[in-house]
């Protein structure tokens, strides 16, 4: 495997997905990851199932779903809020498996937020299959100019966007 992960020669994500460029770090080898911007705003984030990502029985490692899960869920502060961000805390829920070459999507919704404290809960699927649920607690931690399609920062007061 190289410093550069890729998908398979000729294989394209389904329609409205792109590349996350995510090249440096622990990006660079869990990749690649695609997010999608859908009509009503949502976003999910998603991966195709290769070699790098799977354990021994050739399904999709746990601790992959999870980096999804901690992406995917945690991508809805940079959006909501134009701000880097950090976990604090993510608790899932193993519900099923995915296999080599299955698509893995994962998605979230904030419950509460509480000074820079987001509460997330979160889904990870592949197709009509759930693969995980969960929750998960994440900080912002430091403004930046919003990107395409991000909400310009906003402070907070008594716990309540501005």
């Amino acid at each position: 495997m190289s410093d550069d992960v890729s998908a398979p020669a000729g294989w394209e994500p389904p329609e409205g997905y792109e590349l996350l460029d995510w090249r440096r770090g622990f990006g660079r080898l869990a990749g690649p990851l695609y997010r999608k911007r859908w009509a009503d705003g949502a976003r999910t984030m998603a991966f195709l199932v290769q070699e790098q990502h799977a354990n021994g029985m050739s399904n999709a490692h746990g601790g992959m779903l999870m980096t999804l899960a901690d992406v995917a869920w945690g991508h809805i502060i940079s959006v909501e809020k134009s701000s880097y961000w950090v976990t604090v805390r993510l608790t899932c829920d193993f519900l099923a498996s995915a296999r080599m070459g299955d698509w893995v999507e994962g998605g979230s919704e904030i419950l509460s937020v509480e000074d820079d404290l987001y509460t997330v809960r979160g889904r990870i699927w592949c197709g009509d299959r759930t693969l995980m649920t969960g929750m998960g607690l994440f900080k912002a931690v430091a403004r930046r100019d919003p990107a395409p399609g991000e909400k310009a920062f906003r402070a907070t007061t008594e716990g309540q966007p501005a």
